[in-house]
């Protein structure tokens, strides 16, 4: 223990060429060194720092947020001047500008995963070892989920990154699952025809719409939230387009589309018969006094008193009910898009245009979709190198049946 030399106050003494300060706090004495000179006016400052200290202890308000701003570069302090994980992970959350779905769907993956080790953690102290020692004891239901799961969390430290508060990414060295590419299911043009004769032909009265819905489903490969938000306003009939602005996400209509772009959607004939007999049906609602709401903004109004289609399961049982009649495969009413893609693939149309009609970026619908590229121009392509560098005919010029 360093000499007190005579005349210094208590509690204060000089080690080495530095003045340190000593007092007890919660039953633990304490020793800090201090960056004062060994003058009087350092011991001064010295001495009045643990008078403070002292008092505070006195009156039971030192905490380690207090010691830590008092004492930075203490190897005593347990206090970080990072938030918590948990609270930061909430102001990350409310920043964000998500629809409600997906704000639920982040809340319960960060609540059910991560808060339970991390949340009273500072986000400077959570390490890449500490991150896969949680993945490694969590059960987790599918391996989408925990994909899912985990892709949350990297945003969330990514941002603190960018606000700062770390230097490197924890979750950056943790391995993803394989994501389990959904195969693609679409139709075959024949079956979606039947599907819409056979809905035209068995629904009555003002069950048509769903007819007409689908109709225009199956020839724009609109997704089916654009569908049910679309409104007559955004059609063009005499420019043969539509703007898709707006979709339906948790029984409300947001204004703005999946992929944040506002996009035009040109029109077909089949289209454009579907938009017929949504006016007919339109007319046909005007003309019942009876209704609530007689005339509706949106193209496709659902049968019951609703101003436009919430959820899915108003649509879909009529569509499962027509597969099932028609001894066709169930699949869900969301491969009236991919048929659509796949018809106008098949077609040879340009998958840059197909690509804008879907809200597709191109390598998006060129990753889907390429079975529905190759298989039409397989033997095409391989004809170049037949005529071009072997100079024999290709013996098979047209698309062998798979």
């Amino acid at each position: 223990m360093a000499r007190e030399p005579m005349g210094l106050p208590a509690g204060v003494e000089f080690a080495g060429q530095s003045v340190r300060i000593r007092f007890t706090w919660n039953g633990q004495r304490r020793c800090e060194t201090l960056p004062y000179p060994q003058t009087p006016k350092g011991i001064k400052a010295a001495a009045d720092l643990r008078a403070n200290v002292t008092s505070l202890i006195k009156h039971g308000v030192l905490d380690d947020q207090r010691y830590a701003e008092l004492f930075p570069n203490s190897t005593y302090a347990n206090y970080s001047a990072t938030p918590r994980f948990g609270e930061y992970a909430q102001e990350w959350l409310n920043s964000r500008e998500i629809v409600a779905g997906t704000r639920k769907n982040y809340l319960g993956s960060l609540n059910l995963y991560w808060m339970p080790y991390l949340a009273m953690l500072p986000i400077d102290s959570i390490t890449s070892v500490m991150l896969r020692k949680v993945v490694a004891n969590t059960e987790w239901p599918t391996p989408g989920v925990k994909r899912a799961a985990i892709q949350r969390l990297t945003t969330v430290f990514g941002t603190a990154m960018k606000d700062g508060l770390i230097n490197r990414n924890p979750v950056e060295s943790i391995e993803l699952p394989v994501k389990a590419k959904k195969p693609i299911d679409p139709f075959t043009v024949g079956e979606a025809n039947q599907i819409i004769d056979h809905l035209y032909k068995t629904l009555t009265h003002s069950m048509r719409i769903y007819a007409a819905y689908f109709e225009f489903a199956f020839y724009t490969g609109m997704r089916p939230s654009e569908i049910a938000a679309l409104r007559w306003e955004e059609v063009d009939k005499k420019k043969r387009l539509v703007n898709v602005c707006r979709i339906v996400a948790d029984y409300k209509i947001e204004e703005r589309t999946k992929t944040r772009n506002v996009r035009q959607v040109m029109l077909n004939s089949r289209a454009l018969h579907a938009l017929e007999q949504a006016e007919l049906e339109a007319q046909q609602r005007a003309s019942q006094s009876r209704r609530k709401r007689a005339e509706s903004p949106y193209v496709f109004p659902p049968t019951k008193n609703f101003e436009f289609i919430q959820q899915s399961s108003v649509t879909d049982k009529h569509f499962q009910a027509a597969l099932t009649e028609l001894g066709i495969r169930a699949r869900r009413q969301y491969n009236c898009r991919h048929t659509y893609a796949t018809m106008c693939l098949m077609a040879g149309m340009n998958p840059a245009f197909i690509a804008t009609q879907l809200g597709h970026s191109v390598q998006m619908l060129l990753s889907t979709y390429a079975r529905w590229i190759n298989s039409s121009t397989d033997w095409g392509e391989l004809g170049k190198l037949e005529n071009s560098l072997i100079g024999t005919k290709l013996v098979q010029t047209e698309t062998v049946p798979l």
